[in-house]
């Protein structure tokens, strides 16, 4: 996500740059130049999205996120309960060993090397759970940011903005608020996603 975001601000700064190369006031010194000056400031519009107040405001994203939540707490419920009955066998299992409770040691070692194989396959379910999630929490990343892309594309066809930026912490150090779009967007995408 990070790689995303300096890549996305690369490219903001690009565009930035190259439209404002075009209005430079030093060419020719003439009064078209000076005209073209003005309409070159007055043709760049920008808005931006505090992505932060969005996500906390988007009932799409809280309802997937909820969901998340309580789909990890379910995870980390369920393996606990294992490591925990695991744990139990282990202790019994020693304190078998301690007191010679076993009738051979081959009947130890078995006893041994089921709990160890229980192990590596809790462990193994542990990975495989861990995995499952994290895939499914970049699915749903991938779904907020192409619904919020989709939906800024009809808003942008009435609005006209040149350049619609993402304000994620402090990577806008200043920003006049009549450029905030935030909950405009927040309104738009939760009267859609209430459809």
């Amino acid at each position: 996500m990070k790689s995303f975001r300096i890549a996305f601000m690369a490219v903001v700064a690009s565009v930035v740059m190259l439209s404002l190369t075009g209005c430079n006031p030093n060419a020719a010194g003439t009064a078209a130049a000076a005209a073209d000056t003005d309409s070159c400031a007055t043709g760049l519009r920008i808005a931006y999205v505090n992505i932060d107040t969005l996500l906390t405001s988007y009932d799409f994203w809280m309802s997937l996120n909820e969901d998340m939540i309580n789909k990890r707490e379910n995870i980390t419920a369920q393996l606990n309960k294992e490591a925990a009955a695991l744990q139990k066998e282990m202790e019994q299992f020693q304190s078998k060993v301690d007191n010679n409770a076993f009738v051979s040691r081959e009947r130890a070692e078995s006893e041994y090397n089921r709990i160890m194989k229980k192990q590596q396959d809790l462990q193994a379910k542990q990975e495989r759970l861990t995995n499952e999630f994290a895939a499914e929490s970049a699915k749903n990343d991938q779904i907020i940011r192409d619904s919020i892309n989709s939906f800024l594309k009809v808003y942008n066809a009435d609005h006209r903005y040149t350049l619609i930026l993402s304000r994620i912490g402090d990577n806008i150090l200043y920003a006049d608020e009549a450029m905030n779009i935030t909950q405009e967007v927040v309104d738009g995408l939760n009267a859609r996603y209430a459809k």
